[in-house]
């Protein structure tokens, strides 16, 4: 791997690893006509065993550890996608795990990871943070999985690549939701490799955007983070090893309002019948709006895991 980012070999690994974990999963043309003439086209990571992409680099991760690290179970800090991930894997593998998430998690996600057998321990969001940066939380010896800034959960997501080209050879541009950088980053390096011409760009949520203001700052920036459905994505700030990953392979950054996320929250569930939550819906929201280039369009629907209520909101227009 170069400066950490996976390889196409690293990523067709990955793929023999993680069969029979992850679903190959379809891309569809989005059933909406869109300003431009813009063909946009969904790759539904939300249908996934855990309803989202992390799965795919959670199971490499895990696959990866010597016996040892198994025996010793594994931790990892989530909002909840990756340590349903993680939980999942864990439990096919005979193993322990252990998550740190965020008082702000969503209910249906801790619900979730407890049903996959995994052990929740929620802490501020400031403290949840913290174990990102140590790979470590007290009392809990494990092995740490990370949620982004680990190879092999790179090359686990940059799968995603191999099949957006595998389905989609003349793909234009490809828009990834941005959350710690481990999804972007791995889907581009290998659609860099695949298809140099194609642009990749993250998308993040106007609530919650440090890598839109650290991409122009030229280094990382702290902002103001606005808790909001958008659970699966936005933070503070950015690893610097993940925006200089991302400076290496991205096109750029997209940001788009909560109210665009909403409004494309509900046009996925009313012309593709596909639940989204706010992160799931965010490249959508970015592709929409005209920024992404070029007439071949894929985004990444990272996830559907969104409380009925929070989905009842927004599908009635007033998203909290």
């Amino acid at each position: 791997m170069s400066e950490g980012l996976p390889t196409l070999a690293d990523s067709e690994a990955a793929r023999k690893r993680i069969a029979g974990f992850a679903l190959r999963t379809p891309l569809v043309r989005l059933n909406a006509d869109v300003a431009g003439g813009a063909q946009i086209h969904l790759k539904l990571e939300n249908l996934q065993p855990i309803g989202s992409f992390k799965i795919r680099g959670a199971t490499n991760a895990l696959a990866r550890l010597s016996k040892d690290a198994l025996r010793r179970g594994v931790l990892t800090a989530s909002a909840g996608n990756m340590a349903q991930g993680v939980a999942f894997a864990a439990r096919r593998l005979g193993t322990e795990c252990t998550v740190v998430a965020p008082d702000t998690a969503a209910a249906t996600k801790l619900a979730a990871i407890e049903r996959l057998g995994g052990r929740v321990i929620q802490v501020p969001f400031d403290r949840w943070w913290r174990t990102f940066q140590e790979r470590t939380y007290p009392g809990v010896d494990a092995t740490f999985i990370h949620a982004f800034d680990d190879p092999d959960v790179m090359a686990g997501n940059a799968t995603i690549g191999l099949e957006i080209v595998e389905d989609l050879p003349d793909v234009d541009a490809v828009v990834v939701p941005w959350g710690g950088g481990g999804l972007a980053c791995g889907i581009a390096a290998v659609i860099r490799a695949l298809r140099p011409s194609c642009r990749v760009w993250a998308a993040e949520v106007a609530s919650a955007a440090p890598l839109s203001a650290s991409w122009t700052a030229g280094e990382p920036r702290t902002v103001e983070y606005q808790p909001s459905f958008v659970d699966g994505i936005g933070s503070r700030t950015v690893f610097p090893q993940m925006l200089r990953r991302a400076q290496s392979v991205l096109d750029g950054v997209l940001v788009a309002t909560l109210q665009q996320v909403g409004a494309s929250v509900r046009l996925l569930a009313e012309r593709n019948r596909v639940i989204a939550e706010g992160a799931g819906a965010c490249a959508l929201a970015c592709a929409l709006a005209g920024a992404a280039g070029g007439v071949r369009v894929a985004c990444i629907v990272s996830g559907g895991n969104i409380d009925a209520a929070k989905l009842a909101a927004i599908l009635t227009e007033a998203p909290s």
